[in-house]
């Protein structure tokens, strides 16, 4: 079972747009949050500063809306990695109401020349620690 990490938000008033409710585009930047986030969280104890990731292909379902005030929780988790890229769930909720389901494809970066790199036993300890 693969590691679950939260982080609670609160809609404000620049997450809104014309329909009243949270834009889609705050979603894509809460899912870089969370995903950042939970990076920092996984590495707080055994940073990897040698590498960064970015986004390769992002899938999102919008299901329910957000507004104005709401507490919205996000879950992530991260599922298969292997070669050069790593799957993240997320899932967006209002109470108990899933608003947003997304996976997130990423890539591994090596820091200093900006380019692909194989994802090692070192960090797949990091991202997966039950296996």
């Amino acid at each position: 079972m693969a590691t679950i990490f939260t982080l609670t938000l609160k809609v404000s008033s620049k997450d809104i747009d014309t329909l009243d409710h949270v834009n889609n585009l705050v979603y894509v930047k809460w899912m870089d949050k969370i995903a950042t986030e939970h990076w920092a969280y996984l590495t707080k104890d055994n940073p990897l500063p040698q590498y960064v990731w970015v986004v390769m292909r992002h899938e999102i379902d919008y299901l329910k809306q957000a507004f104005l005030g709401d507490k919205i929780r996000v879950k992530t988790w991260v599922g298969e990695t292997r070669g050069i890229t790593s799957v993240r769930f997320m899932e967006f909720y209002k109470n108990e109401d899933i608003l947003v389901k997304a996976k997130t494809t990423w890539v591994m970066l090596d820091a200093k020349t900006h380019k692909p790199t194989r994802i090692r036993e070192n960090v797949l300890k990091v991202l997966q620690p039950l296996k």
